[in-house]
């Protein structure tokens, strides 16, 4: 009896942006823009949720810090669905801050 291959890539499951990137357009492309995508949500979390005013050196120190992570949580997308929660953590995050908003405005306006 001949052994037969079974390596096969991983089922993706209900992950559409992980499954669009890597099967769809597939190799290094792929690979490469899901690594944009992870960062440019990673980077809308970091500012709504986390960011300070920092001097120009410190924010680049920040930012490479965040693109090199990026590219771990990246090769963490292969198996878990990092992307679908990254979106999810922006949009919590945008709510938050719109909410946030309108409440402040709508104390300075009884107030002034």
């Amino acid at each position: 009896m001949a052994a037969q291959n079974t390596e096969t890539v991983p089922d993706l499951g209900f992950r559409p942006i992980e499954s669009f990137f890597l099967e769809n357009i597939g190799g290094e492309t792929g690979f490469w823009l899901l690594y944009l995508t992870i960062y440019i949500f990673s980077f809308i979390t970091y500012k709504l949720g986390f960011a300070r005013k920092l001097p120009l050196l410190k924010a680049f120190i920040i930012y490479m810090l965040l693109a090199i992570g990026c590219y771990v949580i990246t090769i963490f997308a292969i198996l878990l669905p990092m992307a679908e929660v990254l979106v999810i953590s922006a949009v919590v995050l945008g709510i938050y801050r719109y909410r946030l908003h309108t409440e402040r405005s709508k104390r300075n306006v009884e107030e002034g």
